[in-house]
């Protein structure tokens, strides 16, 4: 079974931005996954370059503006995936661009690569996740869950949710 790597990113700070590592910590906490790594990626960007040229597979979970309605979830294959090298735009979706776009370019980015997150409503200071994205956080868990069953790892809930 191949390495699947699942990084968490975004700004906790910024509301809606802090989606994939809340995704994350309820992955951590309620799910036993079978050959995959988590990591919680934040705003850390180029940084995170090694850990993705080193994984087999790779799942990246982020709030990701699409121009869909709030809450709405939003997977991105690898041949949908925004990778090039461009300007700073804001603390962690470029940087995550550029390492994504080097990896590619040294010929070490995982053929399998996903982007799975939600349509952010708010994107603004504030530590609280938005009542659209909030009342996805289940749902966005169990759209990464379903990917990596369909990868072939195996994944079961650890107990019964603490957070219900």
């Amino acid at each position: 079974m191949p390495d699947t790597l699942v990084i968490g990113l975004g700004n906790p700070l910024m509301g809606d931005d802090g989606v994939g590592l809340a995704a994350l910590a309820r992955l951590r906490e309620d799910w036993r996954l079978d050959g995959v790594t988590l990591l919680d990626g934040g705003t850390w960007g180029l940084s995170l370059l090694p850990d993705i040229e080193d994984a087999d597979r790779l799942v990246l979970v982020d709030a990701i503006a699409a121009h869909r309605q709030p809450g709405e979830i939003v997977v991105l294959e690898r041949g949908d995936l925004p990778i090039y090298l461009s300007r700073k735009l804001s603390p962690h979706q470029v940087d995550m661009k550029d390492a994504l776009a080097l990896a590619e370019w040294r010929g070490r980015l995982p053929h399998d690569v996903v982007a799975i997150g939600v349509q952010p409503d708010v994107v603004e200071l504030g530590t609280e996740l938005s009542e659209a994205v909030g009342s996805q956080l289940d749902a966005l868990v169990c759209a990464v869950v379903r990917h990596l069953e369909g990868w072939g790892h195996r994944c079961a809930p650890v107990t019964e949710p603490t957070h219900a």
